[in-house]
């Protein structure tokens, strides 16, 4: 029996472990193993990148129109790749002439437009929601806006809705005429010249008669001559088609 110890394994050297060998019949090639884990470990990080740039790349289909080139269709759609990829795609509709594009001719272009379109759409949408709650909320507030009850506020009432209606004047000829047709009453009435004596009397802060407040009547306001701001305003629509404005009449009109 031979002596223990005599046959000990070799121990196997760092640099052959997880070597294989390929017999050729001749010799043996000695190939290196390589693990899973090396030859898959930067895969996972890649996929979802190119997965996602795959994702965001559509399909349309355009029809040319006169003045079209590749280069403006690929520009205007963020063709990936620009006009030499829409050509490559293209090549056998186009032909041999990259720079020739009938009208009516159909092409696949490949646009990665859809995510901005949307941004531009949503921000449009954005800025309108915004426009229309500014609009409201002047709205509210000139409907919510407050006169006082006197001569005052009854000008600065009647200004604004001349305003609105595009009627001119200023309040400095309004109170100036004002103070000469009735010293400030809204329920002055005259019963002693000639209009009086035709029936029609003149009222009010202006002194109107029927026929004139009624012809030239602003919606929105009062029916009643005797109202202070319907007066108003319906003798200022009456002077500006007559004088031009309210500020230009100096006497009785």
């Amino acid at each position: 029996m031979a002596a223990r110890g005599k046959h000990r394994r070799t121990r196997t050297s760092p640099l052959t472990r997880g070597v294989v060998t390929a017999g050729t019949g001749v010799a043996a090639l000695a190939l290196p193993v390589l693990g899973a884990t090396t030859a898959s470990a930067a895969q996972p990080a890649k996929a979802p990148a190119a997965a996602q740039a795959a994702a965001q790349v559509k399909s349309i289909t355009y029809t040319a129109v006169k003045g079209d080139t590749l280069y403006g269709i690929a520009d205007k759609y963020d063709t990936p790749g620009g006009w030499r990829q829409l050509y490559k795609d293209n090549r056998k509709a186009v032909g041999d002439n990259p720079r020739l594009i009938h009208p009516g001719l159909e092409l696949t272009v490949r646009t990665a437009k859809k995510a901005s379109t949307s941004r531009k759409t949503a921000d449009k949408a954005s800025t309108s929601t915004k426009k229309a709650a500014q609009s409201v909320a002047k709205a509210t507030q000139a409907s919510a806006k407050t006169y006082a009850n006197n001569l005052d506020g009854w000008i600065r009432e009647s200004l604004d809705i001349m305003a609105q209606k595009g009627i001119p004047g200023s309040y400095d000829g309004i109170y100036r005429n004002v103070m000469r047709e009735s010293s400030g009453n809204p329920l002055a009435i005259n019963n002693w010249d000639s209009n009086a004596a035709a029936g029609t009397p003149s009222k009010g802060l202006l002194q109107t008669i029927d026929p004139t407040f009624q012809a030239y009547h602003v919606d929105g306001t009062s029916w009643d001559p005797y109202n202070p701001v319907a007066n108003i305003t319906a003798a200022c629509n009456y002077a500006a088609a007559r004088y031009g404005s309210i500020d230009n009449v100096f006497g009785a009109y």
